[in-house]
């Protein structure tokens, strides 16, 4: 093996600083590129009493949302996703970075279990940061988002009428979603980076295609959770009685499905997996080469100045 691929297997014992750096950088660019897709699928999983609010599929939602309101409409809210990206990734990488190495998911073999409760330590510290700014993102792509100027004026707005609590209303039903999802998403990833890859060398091929396959996956599972947590993100600006009246998770999944049943739980699924297929492979991706360059950069000695 050459110096380069022994540069790359130390990677997992770098200092906190580098994962932090890294996932940071790999979340900021993950979201903000992936955002117009994003808030398609918010938009589809929105339940209203308008049929102008309706939207059949994805290039029905895109050629609607450009038309009546400008492309731009498509890119509200990315501001607040950025702000909060940064450092929840950071959090979330280091989480699972650290957790992988206590709990040994890092030695050699297919280490599911262990990745997969690395991966839910990193959802709860990732999701206590990055709820808020989820919360603010998911108003301002709505219809009635519009008239919010910046991100600092909707989280306002949110204080004012509704109390700080509307900022984590729906966090127990994130974590229920994330949780899972990340599960899913960690393991799947370790597992199919080793199967694709299982020389253990930087690969930035093999690292696309897990990420990729593994944010699929866990997608589609997930995502009546994710239409359940959008509902409760945003009853308060829903223009449908029923929707405003929500308190919780209980009667926003007996909601759905009394209206549309098992389909409604699945609203948004196909941009959702697009999204996450996507962003996952552009996070893992961007991830492990910041590894890489961060990692050597730490490990180059100082030039010494005569």
């Amino acid at each position: 093996m050459d110096t380069h691929d022994d540069d790359y297997e130390a990677l997992p014992d770098s200092p906190v600083h580098v994962n932090m750096l890294a996932g940071a950088l790999a979340g900021i660019t993950e979201h903000a590129l992936m955002h117009p897709m994003d808030a398609i699928k918010t938009r589809m999983q929105v339940i209203s009493t308008n049929p102008n609010l309706i939207y059949s599929s994805i290039s029905n939602a895109v050629q609607r949302i450009s038309t009546a309101e400008g492309a731009s409409a498509l890119w509200r809210g990315v501001t607040s996703v950025v702000l909060g990206a940064g450092p929840a990734h950071a959090l979330s990488f280091a989480v699972y970075e650290h957790f992988k190495i206590v709990l040994g998911a890092d030695q050699d073999g297919n280490r599911v279990l262990e990745s997969a409760i690395a991966g839910a330590c990193a959802t709860i510290a990732h999701d206590g940061l990055m709820t808020p700014f989820d919360v603010i993102k998911q108003r301002m792509q709505l219809v009635s988002g519009s008239h919010f100027s910046t991100t600092l004026a909707c989280a306002q707005q949110i204080a004012r009428s509704e109390g700080i609590a509307a900022f984590y209303v729906s966090y127990p039903t994130t974590l229920a979603m994330n949780i899972p999802f990340h599960m899913i998403h960690f393991s799947s990833y370790e597992y199919f980076k080793k199967a694709l890859n299982p020389e253990g060398r930087y690969d930035p091929m093999s690292h696309c295609v897990a990420g990729g396959l593994a944010g699929g996956l866990a997608a589609a599972v997930t995502t009546p959770l994710d239409v359940i947590k959008t509902l409760l993100q945003t009853r308060a600006v829903s223009d449908d009685a029923g929707v405003r009246r929500v308190a919780g998770f209980k009667e926003a999944w007996d909601l759905v499905l009394k209206r549309e049943g098992v389909k409604g739980l699945f609203r948004g699924l196909q941009p959702r997996v697009l999204t996450n297929v996507a962003a996952t492979s552009i996070s893992w991706t961007t991830y492990e080469f910041l590894k890489v360059i961060l990692g050597q950069s730490q490990r180059k000695p100082f030039p010494v100045v005569a």
